[in-house]
C-alpha cells in the first residue's frame, strides 16, 4: 500500500467513529415549563392533561413539544418528516402524580417505554392517547384498569397515530 494511503486511512476511520459518537450523544430531556408550546397546536402544553412528548432534532437547540405522546410519535412516524431526530422523550406515567399532572421532569427515552395503546385514555388534545411507562408492571396495571394492550415503540403501527380520530367515539377523559 502506498504511504499516502496509509496516512489517510486512520483519518477516514476516525471520521467514521466521530459520526457514530455524535449520533449516540442525545441531549438530556428539558424540564417542561409554562413557555413550552405544542408544535402542532401552538397552545401552552401545561394546560392539557395526559403525557407529553419532546423531540430533539439535529441542529436545533430547543426541542419540539407535543401536547400528546400520540402527536410526538406521529411526528416520528410521519413520511413527510425529514429532519434528523436525535431522541424522542415521553413522560413516564408510572412516575406521574396523576393523569392530570403527568410531570415536568419524569422523561424517558421513547424507545425504552412500554406503551398502553387502545385504552380509554384521552390525551391533551382530545384524541386517544398512548400511555408510556418505564416499568412493564405499571403498564400492566394501567392496562387492567383502562383496557388496551402493551406495545413497544417499534410495534406501534404508523396508522394508529397518523390515522383520523373519530371524536364522537373517543373514550372519556381520565380524571385522576
Amino acid at each position: 500500500m502506498k504511504p499516502a494511503l496509509l496516512a489517510i486511512l486512520p483519518l477516514v476511520l476516525l471520521m467514521g467513529c466521530k459520526d457514530d459518537v455524535a449520533k449516540l450523544a442525545a441531549p438530556d430531556p428539558l424540564i417542561l415549563t409554562a413557555e413550552a408550546a405544542g408544535h402542532y397546536c401552538q397552545m401552552v402544553i401545561l394546560e392539557h392533561q395526559g403525557p407529553k412528548a419532546q423531540v430533539h432534532l439535529a441542529g436545533f437547540p430547543a426541542p419540539l413539544w407535543f401536547s400528546q405522546v400520540r402527536d410526538g410519535i406521529a411526528y416520528l412516524k410521519s413520511p413527510e418528516q425529514s429532519a434528523e431526530i436525535i431522541v424522542l422523550y415521553v413522560n413516564d406515567m408510572g412516575k406521574a402524580v396523576s393523569w392530570l399532572e403527568p410531570g415536568a421532569d419524569n422523561w424517558i427515552d421513547a424507545n425504552d417505554a412500554y406503551y398502553v395503546v387502545n385504552s380509554d385514555a384521552i390525551g391533551g388534545m382530545g384524541a386517544p392517547e398512548l400511555a408510556p411507562f418505564s416499568e412493564l408492571a405499571k403498564a400492566q396495571i394501567f392496562m387492567e384498569e383502562h383496557g388496551g394492550e402493551i406495545m413497544s415503540l417499534a410495534e406501534i403501527p404508523a396508522d394508529l397515530v397518523l390515522g383520523p380520530v373519530d371524536f364522537d367515539t373517543a373514550a372519556l377523559e381520565i380524571s385522576e
